[in-house]
């Protein structure tokens, strides 16, 4: 892949904490320097008000850029706090029911680990796109990882765009721009002091 048009899209998925008072003002300069296709909010507690807080402060920001906002997990809290998805993390099991209750114009993502046979079925019952990973080998994933073959073979074989996460570094980037459609990325830039630029390191491998 060489023309820009054709490279992956920038999936930005949150820290699972962070500082209301600060991260909104961080996350904003980042989709000010690069496209991004969408944000997922991924928060670690079950705190219902600290969530509901944490997505109106990011969704005044991805708003006004235009970006979709999807939530990990929270599927009940989709339409309660005005967002345009959610990502599901128990592969394909709820998609059939999500897509009944959200409805055809939500966006809808299933995380499927390495299991294409997840992706397939998850894609069959109307995700809008399939998730992989961690492609990366980091101490926070314990299991194997999603292989650059499996990205190979999607690409060739299934039309349900596919998103690389987990760990991605310089390397993995260069390696599965082909085959990828989206790249999911969080704390490969947040956990840099100048998360703008750590991004413009990863996309510069790209092309």
């Amino acid at each position: 892949m060489t023309d820009a048009a054709d490279l992956p899209q920038l999936y930005l998925i949150t820290p699972t904490d962070f500082e209301l008072s600060t991260y909104p003002d961080i996350l904003g300069s980042v989709l000010d320097a690069q496209e991004i296709a969408c944000v997922r909010l991924t928060l670690a507690t079950r705190d219902e008000d600290r969530i509901a807080r944490a997505a109106d402060a990011l969704r005044s920001v991805t708003m006004e850029r235009d970006v979709a906002l999807v939530i990990d997990t929270h599927m009940m809290l989709v339409e309660r706090l005005g967002l345009d998805g959610v990502h599901l993390t128990d592969s394909a099991r709820s998609v059939k029911k999500m897509r009944k209750e959200l409805g055809e114009d939500a966006i809808i993502g299933a995380f499927c680990g390495n299991s294409s046979h997840d992706g397939m079925t998850a894609g069959e019952l109307g995700a809008d796109y399939v998730s992989f990973g961690p492609v990366g080998n980091s101490p926070l994933f314990s299991g194997e990882t999603a292989p650059l073959d499996l990205f190979q073979w999607w690409s060739q074989m299934i039309e349900v765009p596919v998103v690389a996460e987990g760990s991605l570094d310089v390397d993995l980037i260069r390696q599965l721009t082909p085959y990828t459609d989206f790249f999911g990325i969080g704390d490969e830039i947040w956990t840099n002091d100048d998360p703008v630029a750590a991004l413009r390191t990863l996309v510069a491998a790209m092309s």
